[in-house]
């Protein structure tokens, strides 16, 4: 029993110890290390939804839906009514990317655009109206003029050319410089003409579009700063004197 207590009374006389090197220990670090007064600047919280570059800012039109977990980047712009949905990378650091109205852009697309194109063509990204861009798509520096389907795992390369009406199977590849008819329906690696489409499957078209923008509509409450619940938050703040 005395060698018990003995080694009961050293445990607790080293666990004091201890304590009392780790109070000194924090207090002497508190002294020698002092704050940045620019830390408040900046956000630390990892992946930002939108990132300005230059004088460059990705613009979100008010009835747009864009995933919280989407990266905008430079000079994209997201017309009324266009949905770009989860984990979509849309990055416009050389040149410009547009999302057109009623235009969808699916899980995992990654949209960029070079400085030129080597075709002589626009060098910009561009999807224009009731488009629909599978998931898990590749563009860059093409056009997709209104009404047209992108399937899954496409790839559109610089200066390529999809016109009014015409769809691409998923997997295809469209090389640079390489024009898809109006009317058309394409597919392959490289895309190659499959048949023309029927007046009812191009009806078809911007009806699939509009149907998968109308489910968005459900979540726009949910994502800041776009919601009108952030601006009731910022105008009740305004009112009491929060600067913060």
């Amino acid at each position: 029993m005395a060698a018990l207590a003995r080694f009961s009374r050293k445990a607790i006389a080293s666990a004091v110890a201890t304590n009392q090197l780790r109070r000194a220990f924090s207090t002497q670090v508190s002294k020698t290390i002092t704050p940045s007064p620019d830390r408040v600047k900046w956000d630390y919280r990892g992946q930002r939804q939108i990132i300005p570059l230059g004088q460059w800012l990705p613009t979100i039109a008010v009835d747009a839906y864009v995933a919280p977990n989407v990266v905008l980047a430079g000079q994209v712009k997201v017309c009324d009514g266009a949905s770009v949905w989860a984990g979509s990378v849309l990055r416009g650091d050389l040149n410009k990317i547009t999302i057109g109205f009623c235009s969808n852009v699916q899980e995992r697309c990654v949209l960029h655009a070079a400085w030129s194109s080597p075709t002589g063509l626009p060098a910009e990204t561009s999807v224009e109206r009731f488009v629909t861009i599978g998931a898990y798509c590749l563009l860059r520096s093409c056009t997709i003029e209104p009404e047209c389907i992108i399937g899954q795992h496409s790839i559109l390369m610089e200066g390529s050319l999809v016109e009014t009406h015409s769809i691409l199977e998923a997997g295809s590849v469209v090389p640079p410089g390489r024009r898809i008819p109006t009317g058309e329906l394409w597919a392959g690696n490289p895309a190659r003409f499959v048949r023309t489409l029927t007046h009812e499957e191009t009806l078809e078209i911007p009806k699939l579009a509009v149907a998968i923008n109308d489910l968005s509509k459900d979540h726009f409450s949910e994502f800041l700063p776009y919601s009108q619940a952030y601006l009731e938050v910022e105008k009740f703040k305004k009112s009491l004197g929060i600067t913060i």
